[in-house]
């Protein structure tokens, strides 16, 4: 069954994001490195025609080093892309001269023209919750530095310095309409893209202990079960969240479930395979 929903605010920021599109030379793309693929919103790529765009895997630190390369090596075959960390800051310091090499052709037709060097001029944008505040302290320092309405920005969207050379608008986390496959809803959802009241979260978790079993049954072993299987009911009396009559919590086991996944205490894992 696919999931059929497109919040107000999204529908919104789709509108920012067309609007926008004229000013800017580069388009910024964050995923999540875990799942480089099922994060990444399909609308954009109709969206932003032959726009200059450098995506980002973010959150690495999270993800199966292994498969991270693999998956550089597939998508740099048509895109720049590095990996990053906007916690830690890894690969950050590569951004800046991977902006600036992507306008080059721009900037030099432009001297020709007698033009003097420009601003460049770059649009973040993402799924919920895929780290871009955090990427942009990274960027600015911490500072950030707005430099005032721009022509055709919406008003009170404001541009942020990140460089001498470099300012970015920010954009809110934007899903697509229809999830239509449901593992991809499944997958953002364990990854915390969708908010949890979309899903039912016991049914989820079990999912995910479903296909991490199959799939990455390392990942598992921090429970210490002795069933061939994790099951979330074996996770939770593991976890002692029992009730009235030696009951295990079912929600409660999922909670923990779920914050421990998405905060890689489950170690380096990657849901996307190629």
């Amino acid at each position: 069954m696919s999931i059929q929903w497109f919040p107000g605010h999204m529908a919104k920021t789709r509108r920012l994001l067309i609007e926008q599109l004229k000013w800017v030379d580069v388009v910024l793309e964050l995923a999540d490195a875990r799942i480089p693929d099922s994060s990444r919103n399909p609308m954009l790529h109709k969206l932003l025609g032959n726009k200059h765009r450098l995506l980002l895997l973010n959150k690495v630190d999270l993800a199966d080093p292994t498969w991270t390369a693999k998956w550089l090596t597939y998508l740099r075959a048509s895109s720049p892309v590095y990996a990053v960390s906007a916690t830690s800051g890894l690969g950050v310091k590569q951004i800046v001269p991977e902006l600036e090499r992507m306008v080059l052709g721009k900037q030099a037709k432009q001297a020709e023209k007698g033009i003097r060097l420009q601003t460049i001029k770059v649009m973040i944008v993402g799924i919920p919750n895929i780290g871009k505040s955090s990427l942009i302290n990274q960027l600015t320092g911490g500072a950030q530095a707005k430099v005032g309405n721009k022509p055709g920005v919406t008003r009170g969207k404001q541009w942020v310095r990140i460089h001498k050379r470099v300012e970015l608008l920010d954009t809110p986390g934007m899903l697509w309409p229809k999830l239509e496959v449901p593992e991809v809803g499944r997958k953002l959802a364990a990854l915390g893209a969708i908010k949890d009241d979309v899903f039912d979260i016991e049914e989820l978790s079990a999912w995910i202990i479903d296909w991490l079993n199959l799939h990455s049954p390392k990942a598992l072993l921090r429970y210490q079960v002795s069933d061939s299987e994790v099951t979330l009911e074996s996770l939770g009396r593991k976890r002692g969240c029992l009730i009235h009559g030696g009951r295990v919590d079912l929600l409660k086991a999922a909670q923990i479930f779920l914050r421990e996944l998405r905060t890689g205490q489950l170690g380096p894992i990657t849901m996307d395979y190629i």
